[in-house]
């Protein structure tokens, strides 16, 4: 557990450095890292600066904003996933109903 920390405060980071070195404040690029969360997202991001080169501010929040929304989407899409197989092995066992 201690090891998972230790890499996301890695990756933030080098999220912090990265759009540091694009000339952001270090106030935004610590906000932009923490809204991000996980490791998985700020990698994302690293990747994106990566590809696109320097960015405006407005241009990084708002990819901040898609790669959050997608992984919100996913999450979700994960969480229904789950309830519905829970209800449907309730169905099947609890209430012995067959699948139509």
């Amino acid at each position: 557990m201690e090891r998972k920390k230790e890499e996301r405060e890695r990756v933030r980071n080098q999220l912090i450095r990265r759009i540091c070195q694009m000339g952001h404040p270090e106030a935004f690029a610590a906000l932009i890292a923490d809204s991000l969360g996980t490791e998985k997202t700020m990698l994302r991001m690293i990747s994106y600066l990566g590809k696109t080169g320097t960015q405006s501010a407005e241009q990084i929040a708002d990819e901040m904003l898609a790669i959050t929304v997608d992984r919100d989407r996913w999450v979700e899409k994960k969480k229904n996933e789950y309830y519905n197989q829970k209800y449907n092995e309730m169905r099947y066992t609890v209430l012995g109903m067959d699948e139509e």
